[in-house]
């Protein structure tokens, strides 16, 4: 697969104390390998080897780790958000001049693990053709995306809250769980309107209505969010 890629591993990691008061989370080790390790790897597998990643907490360490390994393979770029830590959406605005072209990107979260099936879900965009797909389960989580039956995102909710945003208002909306695994279609870029600080997810949200958006069910398949420590141990027995 001949994408570029951007792994998010800017976080502050505040769910990840004691440990991300002293590293990234993006280092956080499980059997043996570093949470950035993995995913780098992980992109290996699709034969995805040019990868941006962006860095805030700690962010000498990752660049350390980077050189010692010589990118485990392939070629990182970093994209410095030292001065402003940016969330996902304005991390992945930062990143646009080393991203774009004309071909589909690629987006991970350096704290999620999974073995969702990559070929598969390139193949799903490829016939869809929407702006965005990403990777969603019916997986437990306090926050989910709801989709019409055809699999395309019409608005989020957060279960804990009751709060909801609706972009396309239709009946018997289905709620799935996000797995933070995404591929873009590169006019993406020109169609954000947020600016500075925001996530991801308030893009989509916006975009819903006008330009399709779809999830990509791979229930079953493997997915840990190594957000807090206690997850390493459930990390270790999936991931070897």
């Amino acid at each position: 697969m001949n994408s570029k890629a951007i792994i998010f591993s800017a976080g502050l990691g505040t769910r990840f104390k004691p440990w991300t008061d002293k590293h990234p989370k993006a280092l956080a080790i499980v059997n043996g390998k570093s949470l950035l390790q993995r995913n780098i790897e992980y992109l290996q597998q699709y034969g995805i080897t040019d990868v941006v990643v962006n860095i805030h907490h700690f962010p000498q360490q990752i660049i350390d780790a980077i050189k010692t390994n010589k990118g485990w393979g392939s070629n990182i770029v970093i994209s410095d958000e030292s001065d402003e830590v940016l969330e996902t959406g304005g991390g992945l605005m930062k990143a646009r001049h080393l991203l774009e072209s004309d071909k589909p990107f690629i987006s991970l979260n350096v704290d999620i693990l999974t073995n969702l099936d990559l070929n598969k879900l390139m193949a799903f965009h490829q016939q869809h053709k929407p702006l965005v797909t990403f990777g969603v389960t019916d997986r437990k989580s306090s926050r989910v995306l709801l989709f019409d039956e055809d699999n395309r995102l019409c608005g989020w909710k957060n279960l804990q809250t009751g709060q909801e945003k609706i972009s396309i208002n239709k009946p018997n909306l289905i709620a799935k769980a996000y797995s933070c695994v995404v591929i873009y279609d590169p006019q993406i870029f020109s169609l954000i309107r947020q600016q500075g600080k925001f996530s991801i997810m308030d893009s989509y949200l916006d975009l819903a209505a006008e330009h399709v958006i779809m999830g990509y069910d791979h229930s079953g398949d493997n997915l840990v969010d190594v957000g807090k420590p206690e997850s390493v141990a459930v990390a270790e027995k999936l991931f070897k």
